[in-house]
Order: C-alpha cells, then structure tokens, then sequence
C-alpha cells in the first residue's frame, strides 16, 4: 500500500482518539501514530462515504484472528484496528449511546467512557464483524447524501439467512465522514446499545456498568 504523510488539517480529523488514549499507554499511542501514516491516500484526503465504509470493512475483515499471532500479526491487527476506529465517531457513538446518562457524566467520566468503549471495538466487535463480512457478498446500493449525513446501503448475502439489508450512517466531521451508526435490517446498532447499557445501570449504576466492562476487557 502507498504511504502518505498526513497534513495538519488531516491529523485534525483524528484529535478525538489522540484524548481518548492514557498519557500512561504509549504502546497504544504509537501504534495509533504509525496507523495515521499507512493511513492510504484517500483517506488522508477525503474519502466519499462509499470509499469511507469501503475502507473500514476492509480494514476489519483483514484481522487475523484464532491461532496465536506473530508479533508482526500483532502490529498489522493494530494498524488494521486504529483504521477502523478513525473512520468511527467514537464520541458521538459514545454520547448517544449513554443518552440521558451521557450529561451526567464529568468530562473525565466521558473520556474514559470513550476510551473503554474504543477498546472494546478494537478488541471485540471488530474482530467479530470481521469474520460475519469477510464471508459475505457485499452489494452496495445508492448511497443518499444530505448536506454533512449520508446513508451508505448494502445487501449482504448469507448462506444461511439469505439477504440481509444493512446502512451505515455517517456524518461529516471535519472535512472526513465517519460512521456513527449502523442499521442490521432497520435494527440501530446504536439503539441497542443504549438498550443494553441502559438495563446495567437501572438496575445497578453507572460505576456498575464500567466495572463490567473493564472486567470484559480482561479477557482479551
């Protein structure tokens, strides 16, 4: 893949993760570093909504996974994920995830809100959507733009459960579109987060629910 060297107008677009990472996490933050430069060029310019959910299923279904890695598998995946997570709106996916509980929340609250949910894409829902689409046909349909939304749709078509309709959402940040969320057969993503989410801390609270996801997190 060509290499580019990010602008500062470019490296902009990805402030957000640079926040979210520990000061104490330097190995995270220099594989994020080294991700922004194998960045591909139409990314570091401007990709087109198409070319954004293009490059992030592209990203995500080349993980390897299963047997234990090499240690240069290990920085490829890490490259791969910080990729992926550029081309998400992690913050907005965040807040709308935690609704009303969102405001709540201080602003060191939220960061490390962000930071875990990061993680858990990364270590997680990447991987796993990974392999769901790297088994899959994909058919695009006509992606629809309104000022900075646009809706990317696509069929995918599955040996087992025959077509299944899938649109991902994204707005435009900064001159770059990202994801922030994505509909499994008019199902949100996003929605049944909050839904989730929502259930943990009704019935315990808030520090509950970021136990347990620490505590998940563990496992990886």
């Amino acid at each position: 893949m060509e290499k580019s060297v990010l602008n500062p107008r470019s490296i902009s677009n990805y402030q957000f993760i640079i926040t979210m990472l520990s000061r104490k996490n330097w190995i995270y933050l220099t594989v994020f570093i080294l991700a922004l430069f194998e960045l591909s060029p139409v990314i570091a310019k401007e990709a087109s909504p198409r070319n954004t959910v293009e490059i992030l299923l592209n990203s995500i279904t080349n993980l390897k996974t299963g047997k234990p890695l090499t240690p240069e598998e290990v920085k490829e995946n890490d490259i791969l994920s910080y990729r992926a997570l550029a081309l998400l709106n992690i913050r907005e996916i965040s807040r709308k995830a935690l609704g009303k509980y969102w405001k709540k929340r201080s602003l060191t609250e939220q960061k490390v809100f962000i930071d875990l949910l990061s993680r858990m894409f990364i270590k997680e829902a990447f991987p796993n959507s990974g392999k769901f689409f790297s088994a899959l046909k994909l058919i695009y349909g006509q992606t629809t733009i309104n000022e900075s939304k646009a809706n990317v749709p696509l069929t995918v078509v599955h040996e087992k459960e025959g077509e299944i309709n899938i649109d991902f959402h994204l707005q435009k940040y900064r001159d770059q579109w990202q994801v922030v969320d994505v509909d499994l057969d008019e199902i949100s993503m996003r929605n049944n987060m909050r839904s989730q989410l929502y259930k943990v801390i009704s019935k315990n609270n808030y520090q509950e629910l970021v136990r347990r996801i620490k505590e998940k997190l563990t496992k990886y």
